[in-house]
This record gives structure tokens, C-alpha cells and sequence, in this order.
């Protein structure tokens, strides 16, 4: 659904991070968004909501819709399009409602 631009790739090498998602390795670029990520990885879920379990992704990439939550280093509701990727970095999918830490 969603790629990189070839411009984009065409551009100086970038350094790459390797984060996990769900348990699998991840290669992404330094200064992506988890959100960049994700898509990138080919993953278009990110969370699923509190009734009916239905999927949901990123949709603003800026911060004001909250449908990117995840959780990131065990700490449940963070905005995947506001956090940048760094090395080691977990991330997993947000199943229902979690508790505000």
C-alpha cells in the first residue's frame, strides 16, 4: 500500500537501525518514524480498537488522530508517527485498551 519514493532511495546511503516488531527483526532507516516503519515493513495495522477488535493504522502521521498507538520497550500507548526509531528499539502491535502509565 504504501512505498518509498524513488527519489527518496536514490538519495545519499542512510544509516540503518534494526528494531523488532511482533518479534521479528526489522530493518529500518535512522530518523524514520516507528509509523515509517511499520509501512515500510509492509504492516498497514498497528493497533486494534477497544470494541470489535477492528485494525487500525496510521492515518494523520502527525499526531492527532492517535489510531498509531503501540507499544514501545513495554510502555503500552505510544503514538508510532511521533517516535523515531532507535537501535534495539521493540515494538508490538496495541491489542484493545491499556492502562495509562
Amino acid at each position: 500500500m504504501f512505498k518509498r519514493l524513488a527519489e527518496a532511495e536514490r538519495q545519499a546511503a542512510v544509516a540503518s537501525v534494526r528494531i523488532t516488531v511482533d518479534g521479528q527483526a526489522v530493518a529500518c532507516r535512522a530518523g524514520d518514524s516507528v509509523a515509517a516503519a511499520l509501512f515500510a515493513s509492509g504492516r498497514d495495522a498497528c493497533r486494534d480498537t477497544v470494541v470489535n477488535d477492528v485494525p487500525r493504522g496510521p492515518y494523520c502521521m502527525m499526531g492527532v488522530c492517535y489510531d498509531c498507538l503501540v507499544t514501545i520497550d513495554g510502555r503500552p500507548n505510544r503514538q508510532a508517527c511521533m517516535t523515531q526509531v532507535a537501535e534495539g528499539m521493540s515494538v508490538e502491535r496495541q491489542h484493545g485498551a491499556r492502562e495509562v502509565q
